[in-house]
This record gives C-alpha cells, structure tokens and sequence, in this order.
C-alpha cells in the first residue's frame, strides 16, 4: 500500500541556495516529493504544522567517533553503532561517517568486519583516521601506533573492507606515489591531516588526489609567513575542501572567519566528537565544553553539527543560510551522495525542524520521524 504524503507547512525552509516562504516541503516514504506553494498542497496529504521553525536536510557529519558514552573503537560491536545512530538522530544528524582514531591493524579490520555485518540507518562508512600520519602532529593519537605507507600495507588493511571505508586521513608527506595511487584506486576520499606537509608538499598531494584537509588549523604544520604550510596550501588550492570544528575551543572564531573569508563554500563542518571513555587507547575525560586525553591533551570535541551552525552564525557572522549548507550539501557533495544534504525531489527524506533559538523540534529520517 503507497503511504500517504505528510505536508511539512508553515516553515522556513533552507534548500542548497535557496529558502522558502509559504511553502510546503511534500514527503512520501523514504522520498522527498519537492517543495511547492502551500496553496498547491495535495489536499489528502497530510498536513503537519511547524509552527514557523527553520526546516533543512538532516545534517551530515563525515568525522564523529561515537555519542554518548559510545566510542566506537572502544566497543565494535553493532549494537553501539545502533546506539550511535539513535543519538545522533536525535540531534538532527541523518547522516554521518563513522571515525576510528588511528589503532592497531587489528582493531580496524574489525570495525571492517563489524560495520559490514550491520545494516545501517544513517551511518555511510568509515572514516580511517590514520594510521599513516606524520608523528610530529599526532595530537591525542598514540606514536607507535602511527605507521609508515607501503602498498602492503594498505592492501592488508583493506583486505576486506568491501566499500566501508569511504575517507582516510594521511599525511602526505609521508607517502609515495605508489602508496598514494593505490589507496586512490580503492574509491576512498583522502583527506590531508595529522601533517607537517609543507606548502610544496601539501600542494603536491591536492594535485594528485587528495581533495580534503582534516580538521583546518588543528594537528597541521602552522601558517608561518616564510613557509604557509599545509594551511596554505588549503588556502591556495581553489578545489580542495576542509573541514573545521566550530567550537571554540580547537579553532578560535577569529580563525574560522579567515578560513571563511579565503575558503567560502570550500569549507565545511564537523563535530569531531568523541565520547566519554575509560578504557583502551582512547581515554576521553569530559572538560566542560570538550574531551581530553587523561594526561591534559586535546581529544575531541563535545560538539553537535547544530551546535556548529549556532556557533557560526553566533560568533562567526555566517548567515544561517551558509551555516546550514557547510553541515549539509557541502560534506554531501564532497563524498559524491546527490541524494543526501538537500531537499530536491527523489532525495532522501532526512529532514531537520528546528526554532530560532536552535532548539530541536523534530527530525526525520528517511520519512520517519524520529523521537527526540
């Protein structure tokens, strides 16, 4: 039986480059059916009154390690994934790439197995973060666990990965071109961090491949005016994009409105966020606004992707129309999904409803709308 078409009205609506005003965002199943006047509203929809909220895609995070007290690497199991999946739901994040820190070749291949035995709701893939970075940027990730590239190596690790793997940070400095083009052969998104590349270097690796940076001005050789470094090289490149956590804390807001400035709608956000964690590698201690290696060091962020977009538009002066379109169609864009980050007609229907004040009203994923 073909389900009924529910009538989202009375909302702002944020579509990529454009909003709406007295319009109607139209959903059947799974599927959005288009935005159109309300006048023009089939009249046996169903109609649902959002009472003037704000109405976008669902959010799309391409590096979050876990919610809650789940952190992935720390529990491989589907029933954390599920719960993951629950939390971020929750917060209006329909879509997201799952992180694993960098870890033993073992723990990888079994978050491999354990993703590939799970059927997700909202979780695209996996996101490797390491282990082929550069040392002297390691930030929270254990040195010997940071491993030099060789083809071997690679195809060991993603023996079996069968697509779970859709994005890898590496440092580029680090790899050989044979190194380089084989992970590139494998449909995985390289994105530049945990690097010391210089300019040269960072520039190298843009124009062979890699189409991202991590984490924008964290755990990356430093804009210095004698050498701008992996920054500048972001900067520089005019088709690489970079994600940037917007709490405040790993990034100051004055140096997000620079990257805003030179980068515009190459720059993208992520929460970056762990979750609380005693035990293995990964010990992360909730410090107010963000987690900590026990010993003090910088870990991840307690951040949420609307959370981000206040921020943005609070302290960084982005129009909420921007802000919503660097947590949506821009990280969509970049992993190449058409049917994510908007609301065009046959996409998913992964819709956020949320007030002036960033109060969530509701989301729906997939047409269901989730409890919250």
């Amino acid at each position: 039986m073909e389900k009924k078409e529910i009538a989202l009205v009375n909302g702002h609506i944020f579509n990529g480059e454009h909003d709406f005003l007295d319009h109607a965002l139209v959903m059947q199943g799974e599927k959005i059916v288009g935005i159109c006047p309300v006048s023009s509203v089939p009249a046996e929809a169903e109609r649902v009154d959002v009472k003037g909220a704000n109405l976008c895609p669902g959010l799309v995070d391409l590096q979050i390690y876990g919610a809650g007290d789940d952190l992935f690497s720390a529990e491989l199991t589907t029933e954390s994934i599920a719960r993951i999946e629950r939390r971020l739901l929750a917060q209006g994040c329909t879509s997201f790439v799952l992180t694993l820190a960098t870890n033993t070749t073992d723990v990888f291949k079994e978050a491999i197995r354990v993703f590939n035995s799970y059927k997700p709701l909202s979780a695209l893939g996996l996101h490797l973060e390491g282990p082929f970075l550069n040392p002297l940027k390691r930030g929270a990730h254990p040195a010997e666990l940071i491993i030099s590239p060789s083809v071997e190596l690679i195809a060991d690790l993603l023996d079996s990965h069968e697509g779970a793997v859709v994005m890898m940070t590496i440092a580029p400095e680090q790899f050989d071109t044979e190194s380089r083009d084989f992970l590139l052969e494998q449909s995985i998104l390289l994105s530049a961090g945990h690097s010391a590349a210089s300019f040269e270097q960072g520039t190298q690796g843009f124009d062979n491949g890699i189409k991202a940076a991590t984490h924008l001005w964290n755990a990356m050789s430093s804009f210095h005016h004698r050498d701008i470094g992996l920054p500048g090289a972001v900067f520089r490149h005019p088709e690489v994009s970079a994600s940037i956590i917007v709490d405040g804390v790993h990034v100051d807001f004055q140096a997000v409105k620079i990257a805003k400035e030179l980068m515009g709608k190459r720059l993208f956000l992520i929460t970056d966020a762990v979750a609380a964690c005693d035990k293995g590698i990964y010990q992360h201690v909730l410090n107010g606004n963000h987690y900590t290696l026990p010993d003090g060091t910088l870990s991840g962020s307690a951040l949420s992707l609307l959370g981000a977009i206040r921020n943005c538009v609070q302290h960084v002066n982005i129009p909420l129309a921007e802000a919503i379109r660097m947590a949506t169609c821009y990280p969509a864009n970049l992993i190449g999904r058409s049917d994510i980050g908007n609301l065009d007609a046959g996409s998913l229907a992964n819709v956020l409803v949320f007030d002036t004040d960033f109060n969530i009203h509701s989301v729906y994923c997939k047409g269901e709308k989730i409890v919250v």
